[in-house]
């Protein structure tokens, strides 16, 4: 089946999940993740829409930004994990192997971690913006809640694996605290939402 080779925003949804679903190394995990963001920026920007208070406005126009950032994150995702597979097909006994998958596994957390951040903020769009939507709309802002916090996590799990054998690369202690950031907003969210 011909899933065409464009950028996964270009494409139909059914050729993004083909895509997703072909025997290849990309788009995967991190790719999702970002697509998964745009679905919650998306859902953000509807809803704030229908808040016609300054707030709402902003609200919008950052999910917005949000969004198209998501989706280059996707596209970046998508091929920053081909030196990692350059590298493991080095034979082991090639003396730059160990270097070069450290260095191409350190490169490959850039996009997830800015996954994460991503995912981060627009759960803490949800937070801000179920104050200020009808009851019609609070369950959007939730979804939209749980979807950017699933999809922070994601992709910090990304970043973890990637640098699991630098327990101290400072990225980790980022990208724990907008995980921890993330589940706060849709804490929040949710509790904001069964109080409306």
């Amino acid at each position: 089946m011909e899933t065409g080779t464009g950028a996964l925003s270009d494409l139909p949804m059914s050729q993004v999940l083909d895509r997703l679903a072909e025997k290849t190394p990309g788009p995967g995990a991190g790719s999702t993740a970002a697509l998964v963001c745009s679905l919650a920026a998306a859902l953000l920007e509807m809803t704030a829409a229908f808040d016609t208070t300054p707030m709402g406005s902003a609200s919008a126009v950052r999910a917005g930004a949000l969004r198209d950032r998501a989706l280059e994150l996707a596209e970046r995702e998508r091929e920053s994990y081909e030196p990692v597979l350059d590298a493991l097909r080095l034979p082991r006994s090639d003396p730059d192997r160990e270097t070069r998958l450290a260095s191409a596994l350190a490169a490959a957390s850039t996009a997830p971690l800015a996954i994460a951040s991503v995912g981060a903020q627009l759960a803490g769009i949800a937070a801000e913006t179920v104050d200020g939507v009808s009851d019609q709309l609070v369950g959007e802002a939730v979804v939209a809640a749980e979807l950017a916090e699933g999809a922070c996590r994601a992709a910090a799990r990304l970043v973890q694996i990637n640098l699991a054998a630098v327990p101290a690369d400072p990225r980790l202690t980022e990208v724990a605290g907008l995980v921890t950031a993330a589940a706060e907003a849709r804490a929040e969210t949710l509790a904001k939402a069964s109080d409306s």
